[in-house]
């Protein structure tokens, strides 16, 4: 059975893209629906250097990377932390006054390669002179810290390793502790960095593939009568995985099935990323879908977890602006999983 959701709606959003830092940055760009241009990065043993869409540097150096656990934070790190405290807005200092009760729910794929990458290196090199000031980055749950500690919340605190759905689930299991009241509101943040590692392994398997990098974060509480977008998490997927008895294209038509079985008003916002091979079951399974179809990742890039939080943030931001009243997101994730998820204009939206 499909997860349906119950009052949960979505106050704010956060994002860091190759657009720049920034939702009306990323809005800028999807609304442009040009693909961002590419910039090489070496692979060494490779004749011709990879393509990728990195995150620009930010116009203004952001003020948190001042605080004591973010002078040296990874790109990753600093990609969570700077679409967290977007979606909070002015949330974030009633989690610092100890005024909110805050859940964190980080998800990502490849996590933090590049510091990986260089404290090996440097292993190898020569191991007495590794530095143990970058081993903490090279852990999955750095960035979620990383925000907390930023916060001073001492709430539930979770990061889920996985492809691209996993932002889904993490939206699902945000729901969840909301429905207990275990907090009163939570952010979900998809997130991934550049690195040549990732660039490559990307490359073996879809050559036309770009790599790209940043995050997505939405802000979840309980209600809607104070959301200041007026949006609401309608319902989640299960989630199909691929295995050898449900391919993708099986797992596809089954989330499609779930998500919008009869009722197809709204937008869909797809994960393809104009690549034949790698698109057609998701393009299989919405092939007779009748309305307007959105692609972030033909303008950004293949970022997975972060990817399909950019999925999200584009669609919460489509309806909050009236554009639709409703939108699908699709994700047919890189190894494991279909999933989708429904966004829709709340009933009753903020007070005046």
């Amino acid at each position: 059975m499909e997860v349906g959701m119950s009052g949960i709606s979505v106050h704010g959003l956060g994002a860091v893209s190759p657009a720049g830092w920034g939702v009306p940055a990323l809005r800028a760009a999807l609304e442009g629906n040009i693909p961002l241009p590419t910039a090489p990065l070496v692979r060494p043993g490779l004749a011709e250097p990879l393509r990728v869409r990195p995150v620009p540097p930010p116009a203004v150096r952001p003020g948190f990377l001042a605080h004591p656990r973010l002078r040296r934070a990874s790109p990753l790190a600093q990609h969570v932390v700077a679409a967290g405290l977007e979606a909070l807005g002015d949330d974030a200092k009633l989690v610092q006054a100890g005024a909110l009760r805050l859940g964190l729910i980080i998800c990502t794929m490849a996590g933090s390669v590049a510091y990986s990458r260089r404290f090996y290196e440097e292993v190898l090199r020569d191991p007495a002179t590794a530095s143990p000031l970058i081993f903490p980055e090279t852990v999955f749950n750095a960035a979620g810290s990383h925000l907390a500690a930023f916060l001073g919340s001492t709430e539930i605190n979770y990061s889920i390793v996985g492809d691209d759905g996993t932002f889904l689930q993490g939206l699902a299991l945000a729901a969840q502790w909301l429905a207990q009241d275990r907090v009163d509101g939570c952010v979900v943040v998809g997130a991934e960095e550049l690195d040549l590692i990732v660039a490559d392994a990307l490359r073996l398997f879809h050559r036309a593939a770009i790599h790209s990098a940043g995050a997505g974060a939405l802000y979840l509480k309980s209600g809607n009568r104070n959301s200041q977008l007026g949006t609401e998490l309608s319902c989640i997927t299960d989630s199909f995985l691929f295995t050898a008895k449900q391919n993708r294209t099986l797992a596809a038509r089954k989330m499609r099935d779930q998500l919008a079985p009869r009722d197809e008003h709204g937008a869909l916002c797809l994960s393809t990323q104009n690549i034949g091979q790698r698109d057609a079951a998701e393009l299989a399974a919405w092939a007779n879908w009748p309305g307007p179809r959105l692609a972030p990742k033909t303008v950004l890039g293949e970022a997975f977890a972060a990817a399909a939080a950019w999925q999200c943030v584009a669609a919460c931001d489509a309806v909050q602006s009236a554009k639709f009243s409703a939108v699908n997101v699709s994700v047919v994730g890189a190894n494991q999983q279909a999933v989708g998820a429904r966004f829709v204009k709340s009933e009753t939206v903020a007070l005046p």
